[in-house]
């Protein structure tokens, strides 16, 4: 499949491949090559022959399938039906193309059992049939056409003899040299480049000491004797030496201008080691020392502990068969399973009657939601023994059942249900019986907004509302509303300006009192709150469920192999067990303090992922004036690591198509461009109208729900200007003329997000109904609701896996900044919890507090 892949990659757009495979490559239950292969290219039909096609070649029965794919002019994320698999009427689980296509099967299917009795797929001859002739037949249905290559992206005529096909030996947009001239390839042609005399000298030396360079890289790659790999080292010491005599350094800012289009001049950029003015300090390792050590693979162990170890390593998951490869029992597991018991687990909420799905090892499975997995766990071991020990192992894994005394339960914490604050509002301020169904609670989970219907029925006669818990100005009603709506009790005087029209001036006295009231209730609710012993059980019964069932796992990254790094650096263990948690864990903040090597690690993490099948390309979003910096760190990481750096020419309007198009059809293993650069790569069209439309549907379903229950003017205005300036946002995204060239986000074919400096995206519009509470801004950039709307895509691609922030200053100005971060990262989570919306998430984790503040006014409360 990795060939397959790969083959594919190297053909050109339009070109039309064909393999002969097994079937499993159409039948595997993991559809993940498939997919790759579908987003590549168009299956142009697919011939499965009988088992006795190979027979007198290759002496054995087996089940093949020819296929014919064209390659896309990009990729394209989408899954046709071939992707996955179906069954035949007869019960038989095939490609889906098989069972919508069964005249392109040549024999009949049936059942057979293997040498290791399992059941297994298999094609029967058709007696006396002619397999040339049944062949040709099945040809005449496979829709294909060749075309002959185009020779695009050249402003000189086709004919002209001094445009060269493509030299399969040259990286594509790379410079070469070719009978003495300078030609530069671009997809499937090379076309001259007219040069000065010192230029093109300049430029002949550049592209020798490139394939200098990619020589002796290719020299540790195949592990080539020492000796010659310090003969290439001094052929390239005395190519540069004789370059930097006579043109001077490569990172000097001619020879950039000159050779910065070129796919490798990054590579030749880390040859040097620079001081802080720019100056040359030392020569890159790679002139004195092995800087790749080749991969040396395992192909034999004998335990299985250090099978798992090793696929762990190489697969990033527990893979049985590989595992029973390398122990040389193929298909047989009973030892591995029974040996590693306790130490790997099946989790039944896969495929069960599958003896490959669904293995863990313990740190894994005995880690996030671990309350959800006993109760499967349990469900599984009532119909199957063999899952009891995952019950035991679960149930010693539970988090300590946190007590009544370690949880703090606030007036406005959107996980108490509106029957506590009402039974507390009626025993506490003790409300006539007779008033009591006209003065109720309501939550509305929309807008997360407290009410207090019939908050003003009482009169001022009501000891307790007015004297006890309230004052004259503000009854203990409005008080506790304000409470519970994280909100500051507040009186206002309404006065004359000197205009004549009414004014609201905030009366401090009476604010004053007001507050001391609003902390009398607070101090009410949290001694009457546990007084009840089976409202006390089942508080701390729905607290534990919904935020104490997560057991954090412990990533260890000690295993890792790190194919391809440079074996003059040794990663520290905080590095190589955050590495761990980006590859098997989801999306991952790393947040060390500055110089503890974040660069390292993200550049680590996507090559192993890479490496492992996790993802295909990866790219680095990274600050404008470190796209350089960073491009050298990671060839100084991993040499032979083929990159694509983005220069702010490449997004000049004129290029930014064209470089789109070079991430969308190369094979990088990642791809660096600066912030502003990642904002111009436009979500498609139909995504963004999508996101805003959801916005607004949300917003007036909350607005509808204000406005039945009479709920606060202030909140229904606020709602109705978001309302309206999603609406403005959506008629000039509609308004704007669409163009069918422009390359989406979508279609870049990226699965790896790396964000640098990710606190750069902090302003994320939120909607609260706190007023006057420092740090809490409404307003959004638009770069930061561009990434929102980005991260949420690989979400959905990835299942949460696929976003990488990286920072060190997560919190600079407020705690808001963390569920910025957590919406960024985390949504699904917040969306299972209930705490989509910031009021919610800070009644829950936070508390508003006021405070008198010296201001160049004077003395202000401020909420914070």
């Amino acid at each position: 499949n990795y060939f397959f892949a790969k083959a594919l990659d190297q053909v050109r757009p339009g070109g039309v491949v064909a393999f002969v495979t097994s079937r499993f490559t159409m039948d595997a239950k993991d559809s993940s090559t498939r997919k790759y292969l579908a987003q590549r290219a168009d299956l142009l039909g697919a011939v499965r022959l009988p088992n006795n096609a190979f027979k007198a070649n290759a002496g054995t029965e087996v089940v093949s399938d020819i296929l014919f794919l064209q390659k896309l002019e990009r990729p394209i994320d989408r899954e046709p039906e071939w992707v996955q698999v179906g069954r035949t009427p007869e019960g038989f689980t095939v490609n889906q193309y098989f069972v919508d296509h069964p005249d392109m099967v040549l024999g009949e299917l049936s059942a057979e059992s293997t040498q290791y009795g399992r059941e297994d797929v298999t094609v029967n001859p058709i007696e006396r049939a002619n397999l040339a002739e049944q062949l040709k037949s099945a040809m005449a249905h496979i829709n294909g056409r060749y075309e002959a290559v185009e020779r695009v992206n050249t402003e000189l005529d086709e004919g002209a003899p001094d445009v060269l096909p493509a030299d399969p030996g040259v990286k594509n947009f790379s410079y070469t040299v070719v009978d003495g001239e300078v030609y530069y390839r671009e997809n499937s042609v090379m076309t001259p480049v007219e040069l000065s005399g010192d230029a093109k000298e300049r430029v002949k030396g550049m592209a020798e000491l490139r394939s200098l360079v990619n020589e002796l890289i290719a020299y540790q790659l195949e592990d080539f004797p020492e000796t010659d790999i310090a003969a290439k080292q001094a052929e390239l010491n005395a190519a540069y030496d004789a370059f930097s005599t006579k043109f001077g350094l490569l990172n000097d800012r001619k020879n950039g201008r000159l050779f910065e289009d070129d796919s490798s001049y990054y590579l030749l950029c880390s040859l040097e080691n620079l001081d802080e003015n720019g100056k040359l300090k030392s020569k890159a390792d790679m002139f004195t020392k092995r800087t790749i050590r080749p991969e040396r693979a395992v192909t034999h162990v004998d335990t299985p502990a250090e099978a798992l170890a090793v696929s762990i390593g190489e697969k990033g998951k527990v893979d049985l068969s590989y595992m029973a490869e390398l122990l040389g029992t193929p298909e047989d597991f009973g030892r591995i399973t029974g040996e590693l018991r306790g130490v790997i687990f099946k989790d039944p909420s896969e495929d069960v009657s599958d003896p490959e799905a669904g293995w863990q090892t313990a740190d894994e499975y005995l880690s996030g939601n671990v309350r959800n997995k006993l109760q499967i766990a349990r469900l599984a071991a009532a119909n199957d023994p063999a899952f009891t020990i995952n019950v035991e192992a679960l149930t010693k894994a539970q988090p300590k059942e946190l007590e009544a005394s370690e949880i703090d339960v606030r007036l406005g914490a959107t996980w108490i249900s509106p029957d506590i604050i009402q039974k507390f509002m009626s025993e506490t301020f003790r409300i006539p019986f007779y008033m009591r169904y006209a003065i109720q609670v309501k939550f509305s989970p929309s807008t997360a907004e407290w009410r207090i219907e019939g908050k003003t029925k009482t009169g001022h006669n009501d000891v307790m509302a007015y004297e006890t818990f309230g004052t004259a100005r503000a009854s203990a009603y409005k008080i506790l509303e304000d409470t519970l709506n994280l909100r500051d009790a507040r009186v206002y005087d309404t006065v004359e300006d000197d205009s004549g029209k009414p004014k609201r001036v905030l009366n401090k006295k009476e604010t004053m009192l007001a507050g001391q009231k609003q902390q009398a209730i607070k101090d009410a609710f949290a001694n009457w709150v546990w007084q009840d012993p089976q409202r006390r059980e089942m508080l701390v019964r729905q607290y534990n469920e919904l935020f104490n069932s997560t057991r954090p796992r412990e990533y260890d990254g000690s295993h890792i192999h790190f194919v391809g790094m440079n074996p003059e650096i040794t990663l520290r263990e905080h590095q190589r067990n955050a590495i761990a948690h980006v590859l098997y864990g989801g999306n991952t903040l790393l947040a060390h303090e500055v110089g503890a090597g974040k660069t390292f690690e993200m550049a680590a993490s996507a090559m192993e992922a890479k490496r492992l099948g996790l993802c295909q390309k990866s790219l680095f979003v990274v600050p404008n004036h470190l796209t350089l910096q960073w491009a050298q760190e990671f060839l100084h990481l991993y040499p032979s690591a083929k990159l694509l750096v983005a220069s702010k020419k490449d997004f000049e309007t004129a290029n930014r198509k064209k470089f789109c198009a070079r991430i969308a059809t190369g094979d990088y293993d990642a791809v660096i461009i600066g912030h502003s650069q990642f904002e111009k790569i436009p979500l498609s069209f139909e995504r963004q109208e999508r996101i805003i439309q959801e916005q607004i549907d949300e917003i007036q379903g909350g607005i509808a729900e204000l406005k039945h229950s009479s709920g606060e003017k202030f909140t229904v205005k606020q709602m109705e200007k978001s309302r309206k300036q999603l609406e403005m946002k959506l008629e000039k995204l509609r308004a704007a003329e669409r163009k069918d060239d422009v390359i989406t986000f979508e279609e870049l074919g990226v699965d790896r997000l790396f964000v640098d400096e990710s606190h750069s995206f902090k302003n994320l519009f939120l909607v609260t109904k706190m007023r006057n509470v420092a740090g809490l801004s409404t307003s959004e950039a638009q770069k930061s609701s561009d990434m929102f709307g980005k991260c949420r895509y690989m979400d959905e691609l990835t299942g949460g896996r696929g976003v990488i922030f990286a920072t060190g200053t997560p919190v600079s100005n407020s705690m808001t900044e963390l569920y910025t971060v957590m919406r960024y990262l985390q949504y699904g989570t917040l969306q299972q919890k209930g705490l989509t919306h910031f009021d919610c998430w800070a009644s829950t984790f936070g508390e508003t507090t006021t405070s008198i503040e010296l201001a160049p006014e004077g003395y202000n409360a401020i909420g914070r």
